[in-house]
């Protein structure tokens, strides 16, 4: 007999994992499939802000910006572990916006969105240290404002992490291969490796992000479904540019603007591009016209120019908007659509475009739209429950960093933060009885052993080094080719493949 829930959620990004948590936390039997990892494409491609979206004030996409700027500081204090402020300078640059226009601009910024704990906007004199010595000589004057920063495939590995805890049933390498609908559910196909079973739910949530439109294709073959406008931005890592902790928000004399943010400590994250994308969403990667673009845009502003040889790593994503028509791809809404079939039967919710920033209001609004054609139990109550390791006593991550390196001395500073940003208050479940990290098991290089990455693979839902490495982690920077290959063969040991 098949298995039966109430809701099948197809897409482990974050609108899915998301929607998946908000649904079994208030009593739903929620199923949630993803045919890769989790945050596999599009979720761990971003920019890595939780942000207002300041460029979008331009556009008059006011709600969106207001949604974001009050989710922004709620996000930090549900997981003040992979999410925490960060200041970025915006330098005035004659010829470009006016200096009027981005001081308006950034008052709005300041109280659209109820700011409470972030600090405001300051005008800053750029000839002084450090700016001085990072930015060009013509370069006097800028702003200084708060946003933040998050992990972001992490955020969406805790949001399916909490999904489970609440009784939802994560599946991932799991591909939903058919779609047929009834009057009271669907009867969908589901395909790990080289088997494949049915299970029924009583709708569907669409979060396949760069494949919704596929996704309905197979659920209502008999229509044409076109809804998507794929985006794609790509992002170049070179060896830190500068020092200290804030980042760059450099305009482009295209209209676009450009970051760089300190990543990873010895790093420095710069992007993004907006390039229309026609190809398999699947296999993305940054071109070379891309690669000139970013270092063009931050030359116009670095003091030491950059070049594309110089990049360590890169990675690029796809942005699955909503088609709106805009004559660019700058200005195509990033703001969330809701596609509802209930036409004929059970419902089917598809979902356009979305931020990172707005998921958890995003989760809300989709359970609320299926509340119109099916029963929905309890209350909306993500707003006030801390993610996985996020409850920390008044979202102090500083206090809390203090205690764990008072509880476990022999482990380098360094180490516990890493581990500490990572997991949070899960920390021990990570370290287990360890006393010093030697006791963790094997050693595979750098501070990466054994226990950290069973627990990966017993409560994160990882199966390969790359899942480690690159989205539990973004150790992949850190670790030479042989402790990557040390990793690989403890998985290849152990018998966990792709699927």
């Amino acid at each position: 007999m098949s298995e039966q829930f109430d809701l099948l959620v197809i897409g482990g990004g974050i609108n899915g994992a998301g929607i998946a948590r908000d649904a079994a936390g208030r009593g739903m039997r929620v199923l949630l499939v993803e045919k890769d990892d989790l945050a596999g494409h599009t979720s761990s491609a971003s920019t890595k802000l939780v942000h207002g979206g300041l460029r979008y004030l331009e556009h008059y996409e006011f709600r969106l910006v207001r949604e974001s700027l009050i989710e922004r500081e709620r996000l930090w204090g549900l997981a003040p572990h992979v999410i925490w402020p960060l200041r970025f300078v915006l330098p005035h640059d004659r010829g470009l916006r006016p200096k009027w226009m981005l001081r308006l601009g950034l008052f709005l910024y300041d109280h659209l969105g109820g700011r409470k704990r972030l600090p405001p906007t300051r005008t800053i004199n750029l000839t002084q240290p450090p700016h001085g010595r990072i930015l060009q000589d013509r370069l006097t004057s800028g702003f200084e404002y708060s946003d933040c920063w998050v992990e972001d495939s992490r955020l969406v590995s805790l949001n399916a992490v909490d999904a489970a805890a609440k009784g939802a049933d994560v599946r991932t390498r799991t591909e939903c291969t058919a779609l047929e609908r009834g009057e009271s559910g669907w009867a969908a196909t589901l395909r790990c490796a080289d088997a494949e079973t049915t299970v029924l739910a009583k709708a569907v949530v669409n979060a396949a992000g760069p494949w919704v439109d596929k996704v309905l294709g197979r659920a209502i073959p008999e229509e044409r479904h076109a809804n998507l406008r794929m985006v794609k931005g790509s992002h170049l890592i070179f060896p830190r540019l500068f020092e200290g902790d804030h980042c760059y928000i450099f305009q482009n004399r295209d209209e676009r603007i450009v970051f760089a943010i300190p990543y990873e400590r010895d790093f420095t994250l710069v992007g993004t591009t907006d390039l229309g994308f026609d190809g398999d969403p699947q296999v993305v990667e940054i071109s070379p016209e891309e690669a000139d673009y970013i270092c063009a845009a931050a030359n116009e502003y670095l003091a030491a120019p950059v070049s594309p040889d110089q990049a360590v790593s890169s990675y690029s994503g796809v942005r699955p908007l909503y088609e709106d028509k805009s004559a660019s791809n700058s200005t195509v809404t990033r703001d969330y659509v809701f596609e509802l079939d209930s036409e004929g039967g059970a419902p089917i919710l598809s979902i356009f475009g979305g931020k990172i920033t707005t998921y958890r209001k995003l989760a809300e609004h989709a359970l609320e739209r299926l509340s119109g054609v099916m029963a929905i139990p309890g209350e909306e109550w993500t707003a006030m429950e801390p993610l996985p390791g996020g409850d920390m006593v008044k979202g102090d991550f500083d206090a809390f960093l203090a205690q764990v390196r008072d509880r476990y001395p022999a482990f380098a500073p360094e180490h516990l933060l890493r581990l500490a940003r990572a997991y949070g208050t899960r920390i021990d479940a990570v370290i287990g009885d360890a006393a010093r990290p030697q006791e963790m098991g094997e050693h595979f290089g750098g501070d990466l052993y054994e226990d950290e990455v069973a627990y990966l693979v017993e409560h994160e839902f990882a199966h390969t080094a790359e899942d480690v490495l690159w989205r539990r982690s973004k150790l992949g920077l850190h670790l030479d080719s042989p402790a990557q290959a040390r990793l690989a063969d403890w998985f290849a040991r152990r018998g966990l493949t792709e699927h």
